[in-house]
């Protein structure tokens, strides 16, 4: 059965455009038939790639420099008869464009949309694109506006203005994707050409703890064994029907070079992202409000479970939508509505696909029995940023002056003094180097005195220079807002 999915028809993940973006709404096809095995041998996957190819762009980002002629090569030329070239005698600069990189990109729908990377269009070493150009398998090239990306989950979407329609490829399910099932990876690598490559399922739900997209993203990769290689990113990972399942992301290399483990965004999270970026240019995400954590098999036995499935909560924060709905420390999250719950990535990979306000029915055992709490979702867009620490210039970073019931609580010396960083939101851009316990001493060779004085002696321009007591020890750490 096919179906055409429009954002009037998104029940979960569609929303109304609230920032005046004038952007087409997304139109995509979607089949939802599940992959089975057959008893005749499949010989040639030509007819499915065919179908599949044509759908692939490949993708360069350029940045525009300016350039001034040396100052030195006009009295050169003068002293050896030549003529100076009018440019040169004024020395004025020229623009030139710089190649940033080279990647992949899918067609999602016939008008233009497309779906790549956001490292692709961000560009190497961190600088964003001035132009990105948009090559089809017929060699046709278009320059390409730039709708939105989200770096937490590694996904960009691209518009392009063709006079006719443009060959969209089919999306498929992907959470009916099972280990096994034949995938064909599909993009540029190196900048060769369209190449298509042949592999099979290995893992779904890989997540590598931040090692991939960096701290406080969304990692729940497709892991597949077709061969991936630079150029492959934002390419398409195809099913043997020739519909898309995920976009291709990542390789664990230690040459650079394709090795058999390669990582592709899952087209459920894709589509979801997408069409969030059209329609509002931002991913809104839910919020629970607690810390989850997983279980081991020893924790498992003493909490008396049978297995370590699951996401035990370590901590609720105060006045957060988990606290509200009377979810506790020690509970073990077991299902988000129907979802089943594996660990603690999981849970965080599934609330965030959840609109803000919605309200969720969360399973969870307590005590040996199980509950079910309804928990309306708050909003990652402002979130817990700055709600102890809103006076410290450091969003998601909770903290309170040292008083003696802190010193004690913490164990904290007497002859430390400053503010003591009491929570630090997973989601804020400083959770890779500051950690709750910690205690800020000077910033900038000032001494925290105030909460206030934190963020009156933080620059934006520098690596800041933070003293700070952690784990019994003083020490110093860098830090750039």
């Amino acid at each position: 059965m096919k179906r055409l999915l429009t954002l009037a028809s998104l029940i979960l993940i569609s929303v109304h455009s609230i920032s005046g973006k004038d952007n087409a709404p997304l139109s995509v096809e979607v089949d939802e038939r599940i992959m089975k095995g057959g008893a005749q041998q499949v010989v040639s996957y030509a007819d499915v790639l065919e179908q599949a190819t044509p759908s692939v762009v490949a993708v360069y980002t350029s940045r525009i420099v300016a350039a001034r002629e040396m100052q030195q090569l006009p009295e050169i030329l003068r002293q050896f008869g030549y003529r100076v070239p009018p440019s040169m005698q004024q020395g004025a600069p020229r623009e030139r464009k710089e190649r940033l990189g080279v990647g992949s990109g899918v067609i999602v729908s016939k008008d233009g949309y497309i779906v790549t990377n956001h490292h692709v269009v961000q560009g190497m070493r961190g600088r964003m694109a001035d132009e990105i150009k948009v090559r089809l398998s017929d060699n046709k090239e278009y320059v390409a506006e730039f709708i939105g990306s989200d770096p937490k989950t590694d996904v960009a979407v691209l518009k392009i203005e063709a006079p006719t329609d443009l060959p969209a490829v089919q999306l498929a399910d992907s959470d009916q994707l099972r280990v096994g099932d034949v995938v064909f990876a599909i993009g540029n690598p190196l900048d060769v050409g369209l190449t298509a490559t042949q592999g099979i399922v290995s893992a779904t739900g890989r997540n590598q703890g931040g090692r991939v997209l960096g701290p406080g993203s969304y990692e729940d990769f497709i892991q597949t064994d077709a061969a991936i290689n630079l150029g492959n990113s934002g390419g398409a990972l195809i099913d043997a029907w020739g519909r898309l399942v995920g976009i291709n992301t990542a390789i664990v290399s230690g040459s650079g070079g394709n090795i058999g483990i390669g990582f592709a965004i899952p087209m459920n999270m894709v589509l979801n992202v997408a069409i969030n970026l059209i329609e509002t240019g931002e991913v809104p995400r839910g919020m629970l409000g607690l810390f989850p954590g997983d279980l081991t098999s020893d924790m498992a036995e003493a909490f008396g479970l049978s297995s370590t499935q699951g996401a035990l909560v370590n901590q609720v924060q105060p006045n957060s939508p988990a606290s509200r709905a009377g979810i506790q420390h020690g509970d073990v999250i077991t299902k988000v509505g129907d979802e089943a719950i594996e660990s603690a990535a999981q849970l965080r990979v599934i609330v965030s696909q959840i609109r803000p306000g919605s309200e969720v029915d969360l399973t969870l055992i307590r005590g040996g029995e199980t509950r079910v709490l309804s928990v309306v979702l708050g909003s990652l867009t402002g979130g817990m940023a700055g709600r102890s620490g809103s006076g410290s210039g450091l969003d998601g970073v909770a903290m309170r002056l040292l008083d003696s019931a802190l010193r004690e609580q913490y164990s904290i010396p007497a002859e430390v003094s400053g503010a003591l960083i009491i929570e630090v939101n997973p989601e804020s851009a400083y959770a890779e180097k500051l950690q709750a316990g910690m205690v800020l001493i000077e910033v900038n060779g000032q001494a925290v005195a105030e909460l206030s004085s934190i963020s009156e002696a933080l620059r934006a321009d520098i690596q800041n220079r933070l003293y700070v007591y952690s784990e019994g020890v003083m020490r110093f750490i860098s830090l750039r807002l």
